[in-house]
C-alpha cells in the first residue's frame, strides 16, 4: 500500500501504515533536541506547553484523564486525545491548579471544570499543544510545514496575506497556524479564514510576533501572537488583547 510520509531528521514516518510508527517514535525522540514535554509560564496561572508523544495509550491512560471516547477508533487520534489532556493536567500541576477535567461550551470549546480558566489545544502526530490563560481567551495551534498549504492558499488566505507569504512554505504555515489559533480564541464557528480572520504582514524569523484581527457581525477583536519556527513544525500562542 503507498503511503504519504512525513520527515523527521533521517526519518520517514509513514502517515499512512501504522503498524510500525510507534517504533520509529522511540528512535525519534532521541534524535530530536526538544524534550518531551516543554512547559513555559507567561504570568500567574497562565502558560503553555509543547509535548513529543512517546507513550503508549496504556502509558498515557489515567482514571484523572478518563477514557477515549468510544467514536475515536484511530489508533494517532486515540493518543492524541490522551496526550492532550495529560498536557493539561500538567501544565495545570506546573501553574499550581488542581485538574478536575475539561468540559465544552455549546460550540465544543474547551475549558477547565470548576475554573474560569481558558484553555487551548493543538496536535499534530507526534506533536501535541496546549494553552492556559487565567482570563483572557487563547488560541494555540502546531503544524507541521507540507505543500498542501499552497494549494489552499486561496481559500484561507486574503489577496494581501497570499502576495506577502508568496511561496514560502513556513510562512504559509505560520499564517495557517496563527488564524487556526484566531478560530479557537473566537470559539463560534460560523468564521472564513480569509474574510474575517486578518494577520499583519510580517517579515520571517525563527520566532516572532503577529498582529491579528477577527472581525464579524457582532465585533471585532485584536489578538497578539507569538510563533516559533522549530526543526520539525510551526507553532503560534495567541491570546486577545
Amino acid at each position: 500500500m503507498s503511503c504519504k510520509s512525513v520527515k523527521f531528521g533521517n526519518l520517514d514516518l509513514a502517515q499512512d501504515d501504522e503498524t510500525d510508527i510507534f517504533d520509529k517514535i522511540d528512535r525519534l525522540k532521541d534524535q530530536l533536541p526538544m524534550p518531551l514535554k516543554e512547559f513555559h509560564r507567561e504570568e500567574t496561572q497562565s502558560g503553555w506547553a509543547t509535548w513529543l508523544i512517546s507513550e503508549t495509550e496504556e502509558e498515557l491512560s489515567s482514571e484523572i484523564i478518563g477514557d477515549v471516547p468510544h467514536e475515536i477508533a484511530n489508533d494517532r487520534k486515540r493518543l492524541e486525545w490522551l496526550a492532550g489532556r495529560q498536557l493539561i493536567l500538567s501544565l495545570c500541576n506546573h501553574l499550581g491548579l488542581r485538574f478536575f477535567g475539561i468540559r465544552k461550551d455549546e460550540y465544543g470549546k474547551p475549558f477547565l471544570e470548576k475554573y474560569p480558566h481558558h484553555i487551548s489545544l493543538s496536535h499534530s502526530f507526534p506533536y501535541v499543544a496546549a494553552q492556559i490563560d487565567y482570563d483572557t481567551p487563547v488560541g494555540i495551534d502546531l503544524e507541521q510545514p507540507r505543500e498542501k498549504l499552497l494549494k489552499i492558499a486561496h481559500r484561507v488566505l486574503s489577496p494581501a496575506e497570499q502576495n506577502d507569504a508568496g511561496n514560502d512554505i513556513i510562512k504559509h504555515c505560520i499564517y495557517w497556524c496563527a488564524k487556526e489559533a484566531m478560530y479557537k480564541i473566537r470559539g463560534s464557528g460560523g468564521l472564513s479564514f480569509a474574510n474575517h480572520l486578518i494577520v499583519e504582514p510580517f517579515a520571517r524569523q525563527q520566532h516572532g510576533k503577529l498582529h491579528g484581527s477577527i472581525f464579524d457581525a457582532d465585533e471585532s477583536q485584536k489578538v497578539l501572537m507569538s510563533y516559533f519556527v522549530e526543526k520539525e513544525y510551526v507553532l503560534v500562542v495567541g491570546k486577545t488583547y
